[in-house]
C-alpha cells in the first residue's frame, strides 16, 4: 500500500469514528490489514493537517479540517512545510526549482498552490523536485528569495 493510499484510509477512519490517540489509530489501521508504526501515523497526521478537537463529553479526538476551495491555506502552514521539506532553491528566468527529499515534492507544491501567494502562478511537482512558475511581473530570482525565506534557507 502506498503512502497516499494509507493516508487516504487514515483520513476516512477519522471521519468514520472518534480517534483520541495515535496507538488507537495504529490498531484501527492494523485491523484493516495496514501495517503502520506510531511514528508513521504521526507523520501522516501532520502531513494531512490533522488537529485535535474537543467533542461533546470533553474528549479530544483527531480531525482533518476541510479546506473549502475558496479559502486559502494559512501562510504559517506553508512556512512549516517549506522549512521541513525544501532543501534547495534555484532560480531561472521566471521559474524556481525547489528540491525536496524523494517523494516529498507534492507536499510542497500543494502547500504553495493552496496558500495562493500572489507571486506564484502555479507549480508542477515531480518526485523530489517542484517547478514553481512566477506570476507575471515577478522574476525567478525575486520569487526564489521569498521562497528561501519561507524555507529558512
Amino acid at each position: 500500500m502506498s503512502k497516499v493510499q494509507r493516508q487516504h484510509r487514515l483520513a476516512r477512519l477519522l471521519e468514520e469514528q472518534p480517534v483520541s490517540n495515535q496507538p488507537q489509530l495504529v490498531d484501527l489501521l492494523a485491523a484493516e490489514g495496514i501495517a503502520a508504526t506510531q511514528a508513521t501515523v504521526s507523520r501522516d497526521l501532520d502531513e494531512l493537517g490533522a488537529v485535535k478537537v474537543r467533542v461533546p463529553g470533553g474528549v479530544s479526538v483527531y480531525a482533518i479540517p476541510e479546506l473549502p476551495s475558496d479559502r486559502v491555506a494559512p501562510e504559517n502552514q506553508l512556512k512549516r512545510v517549506m522549512g521541513e521539506w525544501v532543501v534547495e532553491v534555484a532560480p531561472s528566468a521566471n521559474l524556481v526549482v525547489l528540491r525536496t527529499p524523494p517523494g516529498s515534492a507534492h507536499v510542497v507544491a500543494s502547500a504553495l498552490d493552496r496558500t495562493g501567494l500572489s507571486d506564484v502562478a502555479g507549480t508542477v511537482a515531480g518526485d523530489d523536485t517542484v517547478l514553481v512558475v512566477a506570476a507575471e511581473g515577478t522574476t525567478g530570482a525575486d520569487l526564489a528569495g521569498s521562497l528561501r525565506i519561507l524555507a529558512g534557507l
